[in-house]
């Protein structure tokens, strides 16, 4: 099976709530007025990034660019794999290294009687101080805590002193299946239901999240519709398919027949094994057409866009694109794209909503595929380019914040004595 991850997408509850139009002022970053990071350049000294990587974002500039060291070497594909989008992608999910990583699972149980999985690494609740930063991982479509692209990013994270958690939706990754719904695009309520557990388990802890490709559009319709209460500290988007029905457009023509054929047969893989659960449901829904779906457009046909409620599967994706949120955006957020990714198409990016959010910011590389990225030092079977970019977003965010903790602790005069918030007063 390819492991990779679009557009349509499997089925959940569907999301009635709909967050209202922010305010007209723009909730910028939590830093403190009087904080300078001790990461950050001087005026004048601005680090530039390379030419051959397209930088969009509102904050570019002045908040994340000179720490994004990564951003100022050329993006070099590795020979002949990195240079056909195709045969990237596939060999990206095929001979990738999967690191071997002993992992933890706890079952959530949702309000609705649905159950995610949440993957831990075995051992960190001991090795790990509680207040240690938290990243959750949202695979893509039929994705999970086995595959590669999670895996590394996993390792490199807590290598850097964060504690990782897998969100596996609803039948991803053997995780249960207890009611008649998986998940969709269009869903949030289970992220909004892991952030908040996982906040509650380290309440101490700065939470930050990563979503890849259908992954990436549910984390970043979630930070659009909880714009003033996410406790998230900061995201990434990687390989999002932002514009859905510019997505499905593009899905169905091709080679691309390829990746449909074979998300969809991992669909029914799922569905087939919680057919049961499905057998007396009522109304439109299409259970022969979902069990035996050639392509995911027919598998959202039969069952997610009845799911939640959509009249079509045409109007299911056009109603759940993360492209109409991400302009709600405020906490900081990075996206990364492949100008050449064949399942998240370069023209459906919200280039406009990006670069007039000051709280985010776009880099697309020339190649990659879709979850390829066969670049960098660890080519060809390693860590993907996007990796080092992502942590180095990553630690300074929490720097930034765990700054700001000090300082303000220094500012109410509760722990003016303590000989390390001193240290950190000095930087």
């Amino acid at each position: 099976m390819l492991r990779s991850c679009l557009p349509g997408s499997p089925p959940s509850l569907r999301l009635f709530y709909r967050a209202p139009p922010p305010p007209t002022s723009t909730l910028r970053f939590r830093v403190s007025p009087f904080h300078v990071d001790p990461s950050t350049p001087p005026a004048g000294a601005m680090a530039r990034p390379h030419p051959s990587l397209e930088v969009v974002g509102g904050s570019r500039h002045d908040l994340f660019l000179p720490v994004l060291e990564a951003l100022q070497s050329p993006y070099s594909p590795f020979p002949l794999i990195g240079w056909n989008r195709h045969l990237e992608t596939i060999f990206a999910a095929f001979f990738r290294s999967l690191p071997d990583v002993r992992l933890r699972r706890h079952c959530l149980r949702t309000p609705d009687g649905g159950s995610v999985a949440l993957d831990w690494v075995s051992g960190d609740d001991r090795r790990i101080p509680p207040d240690s930063p938290v990243l959750i991982l949202l695979p893509g479509l039929t994705g999970g805590s086995q595959d590669t692209y999670v895996r590394h990013m996993l390792v490199r994270a807590r290598s850097k002193g964060f504690r990782v958690v897998v969100f596996n939706s609803r039948g991803c990754a053997d995780s249960p299946v207890t009611t008649p719904q998986f998940y969709s695009a269009s869903f949030t309520g289970d992220i909004r239901e892991v952030v908040a557990h996982v906040g509650n388990l380290y309440p101490k802890a700065n939470l930050y999240a990563i979503g890849w490709s259908l992954g990436a559009n549910i984390l970043v319709r979630y930070l659009g519709q909880e714009c003033h209460t996410s406790p998230l500290s900061g995201a990434v988007s990687l390989c999002n398919p932002f514009n859905l029905v510019i997505a499905d457009e593009d899905f169905r023509k091709g080679f691309n027949n390829v990746y449909d054929k074979s998300l969809a047969r991992a669909l029914r893989n799922i569905f087939r094994k919680h057919l049961l659960l499905f057998e007396d449901m009522d109304g439109e829904y299409n259970i022969p057409l979902a069990a035996s779906a050639k392509t995911v457009k027919e598998f959202d046909e039969g069952l997610t866009r009845v799911s939640f409620g959509f009249k079509s599967a045409d109007e299911y994706y056009a109603n759940s694109s993360s492209s109409d949120t991400i302009k709600y955006v405020q906490i900081p957020l990075l996206c990364i794209q492949a100008e050449n990714d064949p399942i998240a198409p370069a023209r459906g990016i919200p280039r406009e909503d990006i670069k007039e959010n000051p709280n985010c910011l776009l880099i697309v590389t020339p190649k990659g595929g879709h979850l390829g990225w066969v670049a960098g030092d660890e080519a060809p079977i390693g860590a993907p380019w996007t990796d080092t970019v992502v942590m180095e977003f990553l630690e300074h965010l929490e720097r930034r914040e765990t700054s700001e903790l000090h300082l303000n602790s220094i500012k109410s005069g509760t722990s003016c004595q303590s000989s390390d918030t001193m240290q950190l007063a000095e930087l």
